[in-house]
């Protein structure tokens, strides 16, 4: 049935027009948009709606991120409830700014935007030696991620916007040096403790369970010994780096792309200026810039009359606070660190020239090149590697290119096996067994949420084709067929009867310890003469003395009004322990440099706990709603 529709599928597609552009007429676009399958409504942000399938996209983008940056990530951690629910509350936050943004009126300006982008890593390594960007290669590079250059770049104007929210309240908090000083001794308050841990571990020789209770225990916990479903697959992978490896290099190319770029990849020129700036208001009137430019004018001529008055006279007129008391010094800076307009002026003077007046969105300037740093050229020998590295990488990205689509196209029409794709693009085609739906951890391709998702849809299972090609990351492409699939069972028991009776030894040793903790515990408190206890440990929160976390932050929390006090606690599966607080002590003293390091940290604590109660604000005043139920171990912590 599928050959027959490949094989008809230009008079397919006719046919489905004849159909589809009628029903646009009758019934509109929404019509068909109501039933677009985007799942539930997980979240509401003001009277919006987030879906679930804007929430798995959003997930599969930030897991996607996250393998990238983190390779070696646990697949797993990234499909559990509470790393998916993060990703839920991102992305409330995210419409909660941008809901306040758009009430604010806050508005990205065109040179800020620019600016935004230059500083983009991967935008700024698609520029041509000659500086210009190499706009095909910058559209395929937002295409990638679904998106035109148009569509981009509102995206990162609605991102800047966005900051522009939480930074007005984050930037502008502080905290005064006695406040923040009060509350750092008390965090910091130190206890005396003696510390007696019941460890699960010393308790195992009293465990031997019987046949039968093995077999009773895995009968009860059957989920506890559960294979997951498996499949064998074979995979193939079209990758940039790859690539590079069979590029072959023309020694009189690469000597010409040294002639033609040994000044910029021998490093950035440097600029050092001095500036004097008269600032014009937002929204100032057309005779108040005149004035302002008017004033600039003057001071203009004045320092091009007695240039060795620039720094005097700067310090004496300049309003920008941060460099009028140096005279007006910028120091070095190379390209990308101002705006525009006074960049471009600075890198067409010579050192010692004097502006005319450079207009931008802060005022009106003069500026003075004071001095030039240009790097030296290195030779054609010590640049070969690099050079050659990025021919390589560019010839690369190119054959990627050209080959992506057919990449793509070969896999699906050719869907019964991967060889055909790997003959015709000269690939290798790879296998791998027992692959989960967690994947294999820091396998890179077979850790990619996107590419297991393909694997094991039911028509992969089933039909066992070739999935289509997947973007595992930026410059690599995948696709996958299903060899062998076996689904999830629950292993014998005589497969895991080992790890059962380990399983039952470690929870009734672990009982056991709770037991006799807790005994112990009742007995000291009621007869503390008797009690035969450890030499006492001086803790704190930066001095844990080795304690596990749940017994510190016990003996730090205990009520210290009258003491001793005795505290037990539960570790669960590492068994129980008995506190008991003797003491409580001021924090150790601090030098001058350390209190000014914390009180700054303090004060960044401060502004992020506003900015947090800040957006706690916002989202009563947009109506979040979050229709999801927050996972039991974020609630635990919350608790």
């Amino acid at each position: 049935m599928f050959e027959s529709i490949r094989n008809h599928k230009k008079y397919l597609m006719g046919f489905l027009m004849i159909l589809i552009i009628p029903s646009f007429v009758l019934f509109g676009v929404q019509g068909f948009s109501d039933g677009d399958g985007r799942g539930k409504t997980v979240a509401t942000v003001n009277g919006e709606d987030i879906t679930q399938l804007d929430w798995d996209q959003a997930h599969q983008v930030e897991s996607q991120r996250l393998r990238e940056s983190m390779p070696t990530l646990d697949a797993r951690f990234l499909d559990s409830d509470e790393a998916r629910y993060a990703t839920l509350e991102r992305l409330v936050r995210e419409r909660v700014l941008a809901a306040a943004a758009q009430k604010l009126n806050l508005y990205t300006s065109d040179q800020r935007l620019a600016r935004d982008l230059q500083q983009n890593e991967a935008i700024a390594s698609l520029r041509r030696p000659d500086g210009t960007l190499d706009t095909e290669a910058y559209r395929q590079l937002v295409g990638r991620q679904g998106m035109t250059p148009e569509m981009f770049e509102a995206r990162v104007r609605a991102d800047i916007s966005v900051r522009q929210v939480s930074q007005g309240i984050v930037g502008s908090g502080f905290a005064s040096p006695a406040i923040a000083q009060a509350s750092l001794n008390a965090f910091f308050e130190q206890r005396e403790v003696r510390v007696v841990q019941f460890a699960a571990a010393d308790f195992a020789a009293r465990v031997n369970p019987s046949d039968a209770e093995i077999e009773t225990f895995y009968n009860d916990s059957p989920q506890l010994f559960q294979a997951p479903e498996q499949v064998d697959i074979e995979y193939l992978v079209l990758d940039t780096e790859a690539l590079q490896e069979t590029v072959s290099l023309n020694e009189a190319d690469v000597r010409a792309y040294y002639d033609q770029n040994a000044s910029r990849l021998s490093g950035n020129e440097e600029r050092r200026a001095s500036h004097i700036l008269l600032t014009v208001a937002p929204g100032a009137s057309d005779a108040d810039k005149a004035a302002v430019r008017e004033r600039a004018a003057a001071l203009l001529a004045q320092v091009r009359q007695a240039p060795d008055t620039f720094a005097a006279v700067a310090t004496a007129n300049s309003q920008d606070p941060g460099s009028a008391a140096n005279g007006g010094d910028l120091d070095f800076f190379a390209r990308g660190a101002m705006v525009k307009p006074f960049e471009d002026t600075v890198f067409a003077l010579n050192k010692g020239d004097i502006s005319d007046l450079v207009e931008t969105e802060f005022g009106f300037h003069i500026i003075r090149v004071t001095d030039i740093k240009a790097p030296e050229v290195k030779s054609f020998e010590s640049m070969r590697a690099q050079i050659e590295s990025d021919l390589k990488k560019q010839e690369a990205q190119k054959l990627f290119a050209e080959n992506a689509e057919a990449f793509s196209n070969l896999v699906y029409e050719q869907g019964d096996s991967l060889a055909p794709t790997a003959e015709r693009l000269k690939l290798s085609v790879q296998t791998a067994q027992g692959v989960t739906r967690q994947g294999q951890p820091g396998s890179g391709v077979l850790s990619n949420d996107r590419l297991l998702s393909e694997i094991f849809s039911a028509e992969s299972v089933e039909k066992k084709r070739n999935v289509a090609a997947v973007e595992v990351r930026s410059g690599q492409l995948a696709s996958a067929r299903v060899l062998q699939y076996l689904p999830a069972r629950t292993r014998p028991l005589a497969e895991v009867r080992d790890a059962v009776r380990t399983q039952l030894v470690a929870q009734r040793s672990a009982q056991l310890a709770q037991e006799e903790g807790a005994q112990k515990l009742a007995a000291w408190q009621a007869a503390p003469a008797a009690a035969n206890l450890p030499a006492p440990l001086t803790v704190s929160r930066d001095k844990a003395q080795g304690l596990p976390g749940p017994v510190l932050n016990a003996a730090l929390s205990a009520d210290s009004t009258q003491l001793p006090v005795w505290k037990g606690v539960n570790l669960g599966s590492q068994g129980y322990a008995v506190i008991q607080v003797e003491k409580v002590m001021p924090r150790e003293a601090r030098d001058a440099q350390a209190r000014q390091q914390e009180v700054q940290q303090y004060g960044q604590w401060w502004s992020a706990a506003e900015g947090q109660a800040y957006y706690e604000t916002l989202k009563e005043r947009f109506k979040v709603r979050i229709e999801v139920p927050t996972p039991p171990a974020l609630s635990a912590a919350a608790r």
